[in-house]
């Protein structure tokens, strides 16, 4: 990850912090007020992702820590955050090494 100033570099620090557990749970509570500006209710965003309300619920409270990454996408797609999902995994930034080499 390419860290350009002290802000991000507190804030991923920030993150390795956190357990897996309480990750998801912050996921699923930034999917709820996603969800909730788009003022669409959880049966609304089953029926546009096909996942389960249960499965949204659980993922909102938190207890989402084992959802499945295709339900997950789905989600995203349902409140319009699917462009999101490439910053989860970046491209690698070419290396300086690797420029010079082409020279």
């Amino acid at each position: 990850m390419y860290i350009c100033n002290m802000k991000d570099y507190e804030q991923y620090q920030d993150t390795y912090e956190y357990s897996n557990s309480e990750l998801a749970a912050q996921l699923g509570e930034r999917f709820r007020d996603y969800r909730s500006s788009l003022r669409l209710t959880q049966k609304q965003i089953s029926q546009q992702s096909g996942v389960s309300v249960m499965t949204i619920v659980r993922f909102e409270k938190g207890q989402g820590n084992s959802i499945r990454l295709d339900n997950l996408i789905a989600l995203l797609r349902a409140v319009q955050r699917l462009d999101d999902i490439t910053e989860m995994i970046p491209d690698i930034p070419q290396s300086l090494y690797a420029k010079k080499r082409k020279r």
